[in-house]
């Protein structure tokens, strides 16, 4: 019986190799692993043995069953692995490849760097500061007291009750005044946050480049002359652009910048790029400068108008929604 044993082995594992297909190996599985198959039936007659070849008879039978389920599983296994290697396309190697394209600037980073490249040859230098700020910094010295609007919580992004996301890079100036005594001349950009209701000039989040002069003397004048040089420069010396009167907790007297955005059927086209005015005393005094000695001015510009307006782009929108086709014409 014992040699019998051996030859169901022999037979089990000649026959395997033969196998070439899934249907076939079931059936193998059947035959010989199953329930009643030959090698699962040779367990069962070992009590057949005699008594001093039971031992043998039973190491022997356990052996041709792991040998052959381990030769088993290696088929099915390598069967498995042609069917999936059937399964994949085959590659083309004649296709021509796709070419790795550079990476680029987005267009508000290359905006940045020109703005901060032409006030660096204006004699400013940079500055930044945290997108989380304290009531201190963004309301309380600027001037901005606990009853105004423009405290409310429509109007802020409050990640509690004493912070919230800057909702203007002004707060970099009282951080610039309350660590450096004047003669000051910097410039900040930096995101801010609105809940502004989105439409083709206003996101709940945009780019503000802040500016800050404080010195002896400093004029309405200076704050004009500045930013005639720095539109002119930015985006050509036949721009027009135009103060408009209006008012600002933190300056005073304040102005709106508007430029000339194109003439239209009913008229010329001005857009809003930014606010300004002369520094209010009381700001100076809120971060110990001496306001009967210092004067200074500032301005906020958004960053995305000032780039719509240079490349011709109508719709803000355009500028955060990492469409390719659109973010490599720049």
């Amino acid at each position: 019986m014992l040699n019998e044993f051996e030859q169901i082995g022999r037979e089990a594992h000649a026959e395997l190799d033969q196998i070439d297909s899934a249907e076939a190996l079931e059936q193998f599985r059947i035959k010989y692993l199953g329930r009643k198959g030959r090698v699962t039936e040779m367990l069962s007659r070992i009590g057949q043995l005699a008594p001093d070849q039971r031992r043998q008879g039973g190491q022997l039978a356990n052996r041709i069953k792991q040998e052959v389920t381990a030769a088993f599983d290696q088929r099915k296994e390598s069967l498995g692995e042609g069917r999936k290697k059937k399964a994949e396309p085959l590659v083309d190697v004649t296709l021509p490849g796709r070419p790795f394209e550079l990476g680029r600037r987005h267009v508000i980073t290359q905006t940045i760097s020109e703005l901060l490249e032409i006030f660096g040859r204006m004699g400013f230098g940079v500055s930044y500061g945290p997108e989380v700020e304290d009531e201190w910094h963004n309301f309380i010295a600027l001037n901005i007291p606990p009853e105004h609007p423009a405290r409310e919580p429509s109007d802020n992004f409050y990640i509690d009750d004493r912070r919230l996301l800057r909702s203007q890079t002004s707060t970099i100036q009282i951080r610039v005044m309350e660590s450096h005594t004047p003669p000051i001349r910097v410039v900040a950009p930096g995101r801010v946050y609105r809940p502004d209701t989105v439409d083709a000039t206003h996101m709940f989040m945009f780019h503000q480049l802040e500016a800050l002069v404080v010195d002896e003397g400093v004029t309405m004048i200076d704050l004009r002359s500045s930013i005639d040089q720095f539109i002119h420069t930015f985006f050509g010396p036949d721009t027009r652009w135009r103060f408009r009167p209006s008012f600002f907790p933190f300056t005073e007297p304040s102005c709106e910048v508007d430029i000339l955005w194109g003439d239209q059927a009913d008229g010329e086209s001005w857009m809003e790029i930014g606010g300004c005015g002369m520094v209010d005393p009381n700001v100076f005094d809120a971060v110990g400068i001496d306001s009967e000695r210092y004067t200074g001015w500032a301005f906020g510009f958004g960053i995305e108008r000032l780039a719509m307006k240079k490349y011709g782009i109508h719709d803000i929108r355009l500028l955060f929604e990492n469409d390719l086709r659109f973010l490599r014409q720049f």
